[in-house]
């Protein structure tokens, strides 16, 4: 197990946007530091980024070169860890299919950390739909992704593309899970 000083995100952010901007790596923020820029206070442990799969060696090349290995790496993913404690993990999501290429050409660049960084960050609904997957894709993560987009929900409740909530949702047979969060939020709303 490594000791020592936890992930400096501030400094690996940093590192991570001017590096991917020189190399013109399309990228987006995804994961917890997207919820912390929606608004909601979440701990997190890594820096999730969704880019092009087209990006992948190069990613993969950039990153080992500063000190990072791969932990994991399929069609979908890849896991980077820093071999010093404080670069961290960061987890790449590999965008190649219709949805998640659409997620990364909406995304929309925002302030993070307080204003120190502007990149883009995916929308609430595509966050949404990515808890709907990730939940189905790991059961455990079910209680925790679904209290995420019941929060997501309630804070941009009327600034939502609900056709496209619903179909991320219809996509995994679960659009009865949907209705019973419209409903929590209607009731709580009354």
């Amino acid at each position: 197990m490594m000791t020592g000083r936890p992930m400096e995100f501030l400094a690996v952010m940093e590192f991570l946007i001017r590096t991917f901007q020189r190399e013109d790596i399309d990228f987006a923020l995804i994961g917890g530091l997207a919820l912390q820029a929606a608004g909601i206070t979440r701990t997190t442990c890594d820096i999730d980024l969704l880019i092009l799969r087209e990006n992948k060696e190069k990613v993969k090349e950039i990153m080992c070169r500063h000190g990072y290995e791969i932990l994991h790496e399929s069609e979908d993913v890849i896991t980077l860890y820093g071999q010093r404690v404080e670069l961290g993990r960061v987890d790449c999501l590999l965008a190649h299919r219709k949805y998640a290429v659409a997620m990364l050409g909406r995304a929309e660049k925002q302030e993070i950390f307080g204003g120190k960084f502007k990149i883009k960050v995916t929308r609430i609904e595509d966050q949404i739909g990515l808890k709907v997957q990730s939940s189905s894709n790991d059961p455990q993560r079910m209680y925790q992704d679904m209290a995420d987009i019941e929060s997501l929900m309630k804070i941009c409740s009327c600034n939502l593309d609900m056709d496209l909530v619903r179909e991320y949702f219809r996509i995994f047979s679960r659009e009865e899970e949907l209705d019973a969060v419209l409903k929590r939020i209607r009731d709580a709303e009354q």
